[in-house]
């Protein structure tokens, strides 16, 4: 193979500052990008490269950087990216060091664009809030107050404030006056820490909600560390706008958007960026998944608003793209581009949508390269198999759902540590790969046999036909072949976080402003 490619820092920087297109990848697992990473660096693993690669950098020429800390994966991913099509593909000079030894800011956490920004907007704009301990006062008071969680439903179910409504980020602006039809209600907006609670209040104010409004703040951190209790397994959420709502609220949306700087489009318009080779574009829904399946834009990708603004970089990962929104109620697009718009992407809205439009139905289903034949085998096959022994069942689904549930005897690992996981598991006849539907997992077969000299087989179906059979489960840490790296455990997700881990957290996002100026490539403003 021709030597590869490299690009420095300096070159990096500059064409972030002159908004052109790029993608800088961290090719390690997720734990260890979240220790340090450059501010627009967008985390895809080599172990899930090819299941996500191609959604995430869709054009095959798009400049891609790639580095890693030291552990050898960054070449790795290199080779393997020219072998999917991409043809500007270079490491990243130096890896993560040469970016910290050039003077380059290094981030932690994960979304940190989306939550840099949050601190941002807080800062320009003194967003309301309320302690923990005022909104406690206001609920025993039996106040006129309505609590509404700006998380992800299942989020929303895992911890919420007494009361709180699930009403996910997007939602907010729509549905707030069905919520508190009364000017003189409080409303209160919630998520685990800072991000989506800031910027869904400042939606509502800036949406002009005639209601008094404030963000809890700290969230359901705040809430905890002021020793308060929390609900679990809540299911309460909003319902049906009136016709009247939905059209003053899209005046309201249009306006904020306008007033961003948001671009119209139409659905030609679209059609001919999408043909256009020398630039990137994303189509986004950002209705509730729901929505979105009972139709749909064709070619459209299902990304709730209010996960697009907190996760921009895992959905548009290459920085200076154009994003195109769309929704059916003029509301929820031109509220979430108008975010976007602020956080300096090129963000349109297309306008004069019918319903008949919206003619492709069904859940997203991402694109991937194609797959050498394997061999398959049925639930039933492999229970007979691992009966008789002298097989090796390797499960590459993320480690918390392999915590969760998986087949006895299963080994977890992680398909970019595949030579270290083989040096901890017993010798076999045969190996037998799954994950939650056996797609990653196909993507294995080739290595492992390579590894192993030994046939492979794929559990047709993946680890959910096992379920649908019926088999027996086990859950727990029973057989880790490799550690639990392919996750970074947020501070503000679960229910049993150390109160020190809750505060730090704190603290950091308190300080991403003045990170944001150190590294001064962000290109964000306020309205």
């Amino acid at each position: 193979m021709s030597r590869i490619a490299s690009r420095s820092f300096s070159a990096i920087r500059q064409a972030l500052l002159e908004r052109r297109e790029l993608a800088l990848l961290d090719v390690r697992e997720e734990a260890p990008f979240a220790e340090e990473h450059p501010l627009f660096a967008a985390n895809i693993p080599l172990s899930r490269l090819e299941v996500e690669v191609y959604a995430r950098v869709p054009r095959r020429d798009t400049p891609i950087t790639v580095y890693d800390d030291g552990e050898g994966l960054a070449q790795l991913a290199v080779e393997r990216l020219q072998t999917l099509g991409y043809t500007d593909v270079a490491l990243l000079e130096g890896g993560l060091n040469g970016w910290r030894e050039a003077g380059g800011e290094l981030f932690r956490d994960v979304n940190v664009p989306s939550k840099a920004f949050g601190e941002l907007v807080e800062a320009e704009r003194h967003t309301p809030s309320l302690a923990a301990e005022e909104v406690k006062t206001l609920l025993d008071a039996k106040a006129d107050v309505v609590l509404l969680d700006a998380r992800r439903f299942d989020e929303y179910q895992t911890m919420s404030i007494p009361g709180a409504i699930s009403v996910p980020g997007a939602e907010l602006v729509l549905r707030v006056r069905e919520l508190a039809p009364n000017p003189a209600t409080w409303v209160i907006v919630n998520c685990a820490g800072r991000t989506r609670s800031l910027i869904g209040t400042q939606a509502l104010v800036n949406a002009g909600i005639p209601n008094k409004v404030a963000a809890l703040r700290n969230g359901t951190i705040g809430w905890t560390l002021a020793g308060q209790q929390l609900e679990h397994g809540q299911d309460r959420t909003f319902g049906a706008v009136s016709v009247g709502n939905r059209v003053n609220v899209a005046r309201s949306a249009r306006s904020v958007a306008d007033k961003a700087g948001v671009e119209r489009a139409s659905l030609a318009g679209l059609a001919h960026w999408q043909s256009d080779a020398g630039r990137t574009t994303y189509l986004f829904d950002v209705r509730t998944s729901e929505e979105y399946a009972a139709g749909h834009l064709p070619g459209s990708r299902s990304t709730p608003g209010g996960q697009l603004v907190q996760e921009t970089d895992h959905f548009a990962s290459v920085r200076g793209a154009r994003i195109v929104l769309t929704d059916d109620d003029g509301v929820r697009a031109n509220m979430t581009a108008s975010w976007l718009a602020q956080m300096g992407w090129d963000v349109q809205v297309l306008d004069d949508l019918q319903g008949a439009d919206f003619s492709e139905r069904g859940s997203w289903s991402a694109p991937v390269p194609p797959l050498a034949p394997t061999e398959d085998i049925s639930p039933a096959t492999l229970q007979t198999w691992l009966d008789e022994g002298n097989t090796v069942l390797l499960d590459f689904t993320t480690s918390a759902n392999y915590v969760k549930r998986h087949i006895p005897g299963a080994k977890w690992a992680l398909r970019a540590q595949l030579p270290q996981a083989l040096e901890k598991l017993p010798p076999a006849g045969r190996y037998v790969v799954t994950c939650g539907s056996s797609l990653l997992a196909r993507y294995a077969v080739t290595e492992l046999h390579e590894l192993t000299g030994k046939p492979v087989f794929v559990l047709a179906g993946g680890t959910a036909t096992w379920i649908a059979a019926g088999l027996p489960l086990e859950e727990g840490e029973t057989a880790l072949a490799v550690p639990r790296t392919d996750r970074y455990r947020r501070p503000y997700e679960g229910t049993d976080n150390p109160r020190e881990a809750m505060q730090a957290y704190l603290d950091w996002e308190f300080g991403l402003v003045k990170q944001l100026g150190r590294d001064g490539t962000h290109g964000f403003f306020v309205i």
